[in-house]
C-alpha cells in the first residue's frame, strides 16, 4: 500500500541525486508523487484544508532545503512522511496557542465539516442518501480524530488511513514498534468510544 518496491525506490534515489545537482525538474517530479498522499496525511492529523495545504508546501520547502542532509539508509518515502508528520504537529500547537487568544475554536467541528465537504466530491454511483450518510460518518470519524492527542492522531491515522505497516511508522515517527501497536490499540478504542457516544451502537 505504500511505496516500498525497489524500483520506486531506485527511481527515488535516481531523482533525489539529480535534485542535489540543482535540477529542479526532478524535485517537481518528487513533488507530483508525493503530494497527493501527503496532503491526505496532513488533511488527517490537522483536520483542515487550509492547514493541510500549508503542511505540505512547508514540508515540500523543508525537504528541498535539507536534501543534502538525507540519508539515504532510509526511503525518501519515510523521510518525505516523517518531515509531513513533524511539520502536521507544529502546526497543530500553533493552532492551539493561537485558539487560546481567539473566541471561536479552530478546531470547532463545524469548521472541519466544511473542510470534509469540499474534500470529499460526489461519486454519480451511490445515491444521495448513502452518499449523506457516508459523510456524516466520515465527519464524525475526523471529528473523533480530532480530539486525540496528537501521538495518538499520527499513529491511527498512518495505519488506518493510509495504511502504513508498524515497521513504516516505526521509522517515519523514530518510535519503536511495540509503541506504535500500543498507541493505535488505545486511539482505536478512544474513537470508537467517541464514535459510540455520537453514533450510538457503531
Amino acid at each position: 500500500m505504500t511505496e516500498t518496491n525497489p524500483m520506486h525506490e531506485d527511481k527515488d534515489r535516481e531523482l533525489v541525486a539529480l535534485c542535489r545537482k540543482g535540477d529542479i525538474d526532478a524535485f517537481e517530479i518528487l513533488v507530483r508523487n508525493y503530494q497527493k498522499k501527503m496532503f491526505n496525511m496532513a488533511f488527517r492529523i490537522t483536520g483542515s484544508m487550509e492547514d493541510a495545504s500549508e503542511v505540505v508546501q512547508d514540508a515540500f520547502v523543508s525537504a528541498y532545503r535539507n536534501l543534502k542532509r538525507f540519508e539515504e539508509r532510509s526511503q525518501f518515502s519515510t523521510w518525505i512522511y516523517a518531515i509531513t508528520v513533524n511539520t502536521a504537529r507544529n502546526r497543530l500547537t500553533q493552532a492551539r496557542t493561537r485558539s487560546r487568544h481567539e473566541t471561536d475554536s479552530l478546531d470547532d467541528p463545524s469548521s472541519a465539516g466544511e473542510d470534509m465537504k469540499k474534500f470529499e466530491p460526489a461519486s454519480g454511483e451511490p445515491s444521495a442518501l448513502d452518499l449523506l450518510s457516508r459523510k456524516e460518518q466520515q465527519l464524525k470519524v475526523q471529528e473523533c480524530l480530532n480530539r486525540l492527542d496528537h501521538d495518538f492522531r499520527e499513529v491511527i491515522v498512518l495505519r488506518d488511513v493510509q495504511g502504513f505497516s508498524y515497521d513504516e511508522i516505526s521509522a517515519i515517527l523514530s518510535i519503536a514498534a511495540g509503541t506504535v501497536k500500543s498507541r493505535i490499540f488505545r486511539a482505536r478504542e478512544s474513537v470508537k468510544e467517541c464514535l459510540k457516544k455520537m453514533l450510538g451502537d457503531w
